[in-house]
C-alpha cells in the first residue's frame, strides 16, 4: 500500500511563498512520475508540476517561473516551492505518484489573500 503524506499548505499574502512536501511510504524511484495537481472550488483538478524518475520536470504555463518541483531521494520526498503566489493559486493541492496506477495524497489547502 502506497501512502503519500502532504504538508506545508497554509494562508499567505499575495507575493509570498510556501513550500509543499509530499513524503512517500516507499522509494520515489519506484514511481515513473510524481507531482502535484490542484483543484480550486467548483473547478476541475489540473496538473501543476511533474518530475520523472530521471529528474525531468514540467510545469503548467500558469506557474512557470514561479513554482519549482524538486525531490530528496534520501527522504523519499517531493517538494513544490511556490514563489510569487497569486490569489488565483488558491486551491487544494494534491500530490500524486504513478507506477501501476495513480496514487494520491490527502491534499493540502493553499490560500492566497490579496
Amino acid at each position: 500500500q502506497v501512502q503519500l503524506v502532504e504538508s506545508g499548505g497554509g494562508l499567505v499574502q499575495a507575493g509570498g511563498s510556501l513550500r509543499l512536501s509530499c513524503a512517500a511510504s516507499r522509494s520515489i524511484f519506484s514511481f515513473n512520475t510524481m507531482g502535484w495537481y490542484r483543484q480550486a472550488p467548483g473547478k476541475q483538478r489540473v496538473l501543476v508540476a511533474v518530475i520523472t524518475t530521471g529528474g525531468s520536470t514540467n510545469y503548467a504555463d500558469s506557474v512557470k517561473g514561479r513554482f519549482t518541483i524538486s525531490r530528496d531521494t534520501a527522504k523519499n520526498t517531493v517538494y513544490l516551492q511556490m514563489n510569487g503566489l497569486k490569489p488565483e493559486d488558491t486551491a487544494a493541492y494534491y500530490c500524486f505518484a504513478y507506477y501501476d496506477r495513480t496514487y494520491w495524497g490527502q491534499g493540502t489547502q493553499v490560500t492566497v489573500s490579496s
